[in-house]
């Protein structure tokens, strides 16, 4: 046997010094619970945990960007090539982990089932479209994107295709994907934050907008590494807890991902009594009386929004006059104030609250039976067949856009650029599938359990003894909890509660009645996971305008260490953007996400796979493939937004295609693009001239470094 090599030597050694500080992040960790628990049974406040968690967290997470920091290109960029695969594994997991899976994944199975509805595609499509597309990059991406040595995602196309315009589309694409990505994050971070120290949800933003950057401004991919190593451990913890306790709690046992199947079928019981109960069935008749009550004020707008204002005017004068109570008063000129000022606003308020009153006006609050196959009946009438056809299609445009997109992410793919050599950044997926299974089998379980826990236990309470969680959080957002009285018998129905895809993994330390400090774990492990994703994004965006679009380039002079200051100043002034658009809470965070993946999907996928598979893919084609694509994309997207189709006077629903919701255009943007690259790549096939300058390419695919 052959002795080991000075390299290899060195290498076990820093592999060693790694292992030593990643157990040493841990003990730490555990002793942070350990006293905030001993802390909180000492009468410690419950305003002062949120804030305790968060400060001691984000310091741990600066700490690591501080010891991280660095002006070296190859270290900024792909954090010298020198990350162990299991390491690498775990960042990668963090990275994947968003704030839409840790936050909103079982939100979304909790509220859409295993299978959603006729415009839902269901909640087990994420599990099984974002574990899939894991399986795409590991086959067909990563070693072969490792074996380039490459910086970004962009350079693969200046590389392989040669020439400007494939580099600057692809720089422009991953601006695009990444930024829409980055605002979801954003607005979960703004989201945990204010929920975490009690300021308002536009602070709670600022805040976790510092922590991003303290990450990721220093050191780039060498401190994001390492912080998201910690984060990933941070959110194990969080996301096994509760789903833990909560299977114990419900059926004796701590194997959540195992045992929770005993529960569903409890749950169909549940849903069918809930269906029938009379006390459910008023409150849907009085949401349908709602509903039609929007819909005669949208018969004659103009009218309806004056009599409106007339009314509740007089309310404020007979207040007044009758010397009311200035709470009332307050009251009424709140409710003036909130009439929408025009036509224009009062359609587009009046027909999204019609569209909602008749959604809960269904069985259940509109939530599908949580363990159908699919929605509607392949052998019933008419609307029935359609809604099953509808609902598997969305089901598997879906699981499609998020595999693709997933093979397509500038941020993730570039994870595989920073281990030694091609065997690693296949073991590096290897161990990344593993790290993210262990919470994808647990976020079916845990809507499961929070769903039998709602319904068996929540359900029936009196509204003077609900638990005041629910307070709490609707002071956060509105969206993220709904209740009041419909019937006004005060006992809560379940029609009467409505809780948002990212309320449910967030509340379910509260729901379960575990200690608060638990509460506090899991929004700092919804804050590690937005802030990991965050971290990643930004510099995939602050590295296309610097490196791959040549920002700052003056004379044909270039300076590494003057394009990584450069990417530094250009990360700052995105995350600001970022947080400006994140404060308009434009989406539901899974929503915004879905998008970002069919974006990724029909810029790169297409590209990326002829060019590695396909020696005459050319330079023309890929250009026109990438426009087409993406732009098919966006034109779906785009003309099928509800505030488009209402400004243009449209039938919501007028504009989809076989019903394909707009989350899953990358469906039909991704044939397009591969189809554009085929006919390109025979009408315009890569010249000899081509030939060389991407050979050239290939040798020194970064003169100025």
């Amino acid at each position: 046997m052959s002795s080991p090599t000075p390299f290899q030597q060195k290498y076990a050694t820093y592999k060693w010094r790694l292992h030593r500080n990643v157990l040493l992040f841990v003990a730490l960790l555990l002793s942070l619970i350990g006293v905030m628990s001993w802390a909180e049974q000492e009468g410690l406040s419950r305003n002062l945990i949120g804030p305790i968690f968060l400060f001691s967290t984000v310091m741990l997470y600066a700490l690591i960007g501080v010891a991280g920091r660095t002006s070296n290109a190859d270290e900024y960029y792909v954090a010298g090539r020198r990350i162990p695969a299991f390491y690498n594994g775990m960042a990668t997991a963090a990275d994947w982990m968003s704030a839409a899976s840790f936050i909103s994944l079982a939100g979304a199975l909790y509220l859409q089932g295993f299978s959603g509805s006729g415009g839902q595609a269901g909640g087990l499509a994420y599990v099984m479209g974002w574990t899939g597309g894991f399986c795409l990059v590991a086959l067909l991406i990563a070693p072969h994107l490792r074996a380039m040595n490459l910086y970004t995602l962009p350079d693969f196309f200046s590389q392989r295709y040669g020439g400007r315009w494939p580099r600057l589309l692809a720089a422009w694409a991953a601006i695009l994907c990444s930024f829409t990505y980055v605002v979801a994050q954003i607005y979960g971070i703004g989201l945990i934050a204010s929920r975490l120290t009690g300021v308002q949800f536009e602070i709670g933003i600022l805040l976790g907008l510092g922590g991003v950057l303290l990450c990721s401004f220093l050191g780039g991919m060498r401190a994001i590494t390492w912080t998201q190593v910690a984060q990933y451990i941070i959110l194990l913890l969080a996301f096994s807890i509760p789903v833990t306790w909560l299977a114990y709690k419900q059926m004796g046992t701590p194997w959540a991902p195992l045992a929770y199947g005993s529960q569903l079928s409890k749950i169909t019981e549940l849903e069918q009594r809930l269906i029938s109960d009379p006390s459910e069935l008023a409150v849907r008749q009085e949401f349908l009386r709602r509903a039609e009550t929007y819909k005669m004020r949208l018969a004659n707008v103009e009218l309806a929004l004056q009599q409106e204002r007339q009314v509740l005017e007089q309310k404020v004068r007979d207040l007044k006059l009758q010397n009311a109570e200035f709470s009332l008063i307050a009251k009424a000129r709140r409710e003036l104030l909130a009439l929408p000022k025009n036509e224009l606003a009062a359609k587009e308020v009046w027909q999204r609250a019609m569209a909602e009153n008749f959604e809960r006006a269904k069985p259940l609050g509109g939530m599908p039976l949580h363990a159908t196959a699919f929605q509607g009946d392949p052998n019933g009438a008419a609307q029935e067949q359609d809604e099953f056809s509808q609902s598997r299609l969305n089901f598997v445009a879906l699981i499609f856009c998020l595999m693709a997109g997933t093979a397509g992410l500038p941020h993730l793919l570039t994870r595989f650029y920073t281990v030694p050599n091609e065997s690693e950044a296949r073991l590096s997926v290897a161990w990344s599938l593993f790290f993210i299974a262990i919470l994808y089998l647990s976020a079916p379980a845990l809507a499961v359990l929070v769903k039998f826990e709602v319904m068996n236990n929540l359900v029936g309470s009196r509204f003077t003894e609900l638990p005041h969680w629910l307070a709490q959080w609707s002071r956060v957002d509105t969206s993220l909890v709904e209740v009041a009285d419909v019937n006004l018998d005060g006992i809560l129905q379940f029609g009467e509660l409505k809780l948002g895809a990212d309320m449910v993994m967030l509340a379910s330390p509260e729901l379960a009645g575990l200690p608060y400090v638990i509460s506090g774990l899991v929004a700092a492990g919804g804050f590690a996971a937005a802030l990991s994703t965050a971290d990643g994004l930004l510099l995939t965006i602050s590295n296309a305008f610097v490196h791959d679009m040549r920002l700052g380039t003056r004379n044909g002079v270039e300076t590494a260490e003057g394009r990584v200051i450069l990417s530094k100043f250009a990360l700052l002034a995105v995350a600001m953007c970022a947080a400006f658009v994140a404060a308009w809470k434009p989406a539901e965070i899974l929503a915004l996400v879905s998008a970002s993946f069919s974006l990724a999907a029909s810029a790169f996928f297409p590209g990326m796979v002829m060019g590695i598979f396909w020696k005459r893919a050319s330079r023309q084609a890929v250009v026109l493939g990438m426009i087409l694509g993406l732009g098919v994309t966006m034109a779906y997207m785009i003309l099928n937004a509800g505030t488009v189709r209402g400004f243009l006077n449209l039938s919501p629903l007028g504009g989809l295609i076989g019903g394909i919701q707009p989350i899953s255009a990358g469906i039909l943007g991704v044939p397009v693009g591969f189809l554009a690259i085929f006919l390109g790549s025979w009408i315009w096939p890569q010249s000899e001239a081509t030939d060389d300058a991407v050979s050239s390419s290939a040798e020194n695919p970064f003169p100025g470094l």
